[in-house]
Order: structure tokens, then C-alpha cells, then sequence
């Protein structure tokens, strides 16, 4: 008995020095792409229905690899995002180009997803939101008359 309690107490020991040790990050940055984007979100505040919806994401390759966007999906059919599909290099900038169907009235709130080859975040989620507003009350004929 005096075995094992010595073995259990050798080996929590141990376990507790292994702990205890310094487990430094390996501190040399990862080869290949990086990206980075400016803003990650848009809020168009109040537009008009039929105003302008477009708005444009950019990004930056921080690695030391060529990146390369592989899917950009929107979350719904009324945005329509737009991408090169050329390679950025690194050091370089690129960006995606999203359009929203103002003639839908209400409040919105819809992603984009962003695929790509980065070793940091292959996976990026981009955000578009505001409030469209029905256009304003055209005056009537006789109204302008008086």
C-alpha cells in the first residue's frame, strides 16, 4: 500500500511540474496568407426604397502568400456580392463589392460569408444592416393647385 501511495504522489509530482512549465508560443508567424479587413460591418442607417445600396469591404493580405477567395455567399438573394478572383499579393488590398435590394421595405439585417485560403481566418462573416423607408408622398394634383 505504501508502494502505490508513493507512486500516486511520485506521479502527481509530476503531473503538476509538467503543468507548471512555461509553454511558449511558437513565436515565428505562420507561412501563407493573412487576411484583414478594414470593417467587418455596414450600417446604412435609413435609406430610401430605390436608394443607392451599395457598399464596398476592404481587406489586406498581412501574409507572405498569395490570397485567393474562394467563395463569397450572401445570405439571402436580395445581396449580391461581388469579388476579384485574382490572387492578392501579398502586402496588397482587395475588396467586395455588396449590393442590397433597396426596394424592399423594412428593417434588414443580412451576412456574407467569405471563404479564402488565410491561414488566420479561412472563414470571415461580413455584416450589412439599416432600415429602408417607403419613398415620400408625392403630392397630388390638386394639392399643387391650391
Amino acid at each position: 500500500m505504501k508502494k502505490f501511495a508513493m507512486i500516486c504522489l511520485f506521479a502527481s509530482m509530476a503531473f503538476g511540474m509538467a503543468s507548471a512549465q512555461d509553454t511558449k508560443k511558437d513565436e515565428t508567424p505562420a507561412n501563407g496568407a493573412k487576411i484583414r479587413f478594414t470593417e467587418t460591418e455596414h450600417n446604412y442607417g435609413t435609406i430610401v426604397k430605390g436608394g443607392n445600396g451599395d457598399c464596398v469591404f476592404e481587406f489586406v493580405n498581412e501574409g507572405n502568400e498569395p490570397l485567393v477567395l474562394s467563395k463569397v455567399r450572401a445570405s439571402c438573394g436580395c445581396t449580391t456580392p461581388s469579388y476579384t478572383d485574382k490572387p492578392v499579393m501579398p502586402g496588397q488590398t482587395g475588396t467586395i463589392k455588396v449590393h442590397y435590394n433597396t426596394n424592399n421595405v423594412g428593417g434588414f439585417s443580412k451576412t456574407i460569408t467569405v471563404n479564402s485560403n488565410a491561414v488566420n481566418t479561412p472563414t470571415t462573416t461580413l455584416r450589412i444592416r439599416g432600415k429602408v423607408e417607403g419613398a415620400p408622398a408625392q403630392p397630388s394634383a390638386t394639392q399643387e393647385k391650391q
